[in-house]
């Protein structure tokens, strides 16, 4: 595991965040989110990667991630999983995402245009789920999709600030919860609004 962290580290520092910009290029590097239309943002790198690296990822992981974005988190999952399946409601945004993932040589990618906080069910169960926007609660769709031994990282609680939830799922199905930090996203639309 020590291993694969030190990879993901090293991409992380490889990889560039201008890549996955439209605006704002030249300040890439800083350490901020930033806006890429219709209300959501690139989250700033080192929330990026403090997610990532809590989900423990490595290449037997089938990961769901629920807000592609920019895609990328998207490419930082891809380069460490075995297949990722991400979902995104807002069209352009998806559009844009696929077709950088898929210039920059991503084939391990699977997309989807929808409602993310119910999944994507016909693939589920999931090893890992990374969830990109902050629900009211924690959605049971993806507590379902989220196999035994399964991590889910996910920010939760009212739009201005919520709490960064690390859920572990065991082998029996039991369900634990760690808060991990404050942080604020965009809200994850759909049924857990």
């Amino acid at each position: 595991m020590f291993l694969e962290k030190e990879r993901l580290m090293e991409y992380y520092k490889e990889l560039d965040r201008s890549y996955f910009m439209d605006e704002y290029k030249e300040y890439a590097k800083e350490d901020t989110p930033f806006p890429i239309g219709y209300g959501q943002t690139i989250s700033q790198p080192s929330l990026v990667l403090k997610m990532t690296l809590l989900l423990e990822i490595h290449k037997k992981c089938r990961v769901l991630e629920i807000g592609t974005g920019s895609g990328y988190q998207t490419a930082l999952l891809a380069k460490f999983a075995k297949e990722v399946y991400t979902v995104e409601r807002i069209e352009p945004l998806y559009i844009k995402a696929k077709d950088r993932l898929e210039n920059a040589g991503f084939k391990n990618i699977r997309y989807k245009l929808d409602d993310g906080s119910l999944g994507w069910e016909d693939h589920s169960p999931y090893n890992r789920i990374m969830v990109t926007a902050a629900a009211s609660e924690i959605p049971k769709e993806l507590l379902d999709q989220l196999a035994p031994n399964g991590r889910m990282i996910i920010p939760v609680g009212p739009p201005d600030v919520q709490d960064l939830i690390l859920v572990r799922k065991d082998s029996d199905g039991k369900i634990s919860e760690e808060f991990i930090e404050k942080v604020r996203f965009v809200r994850l639309k759909g049924k857990y609004e």
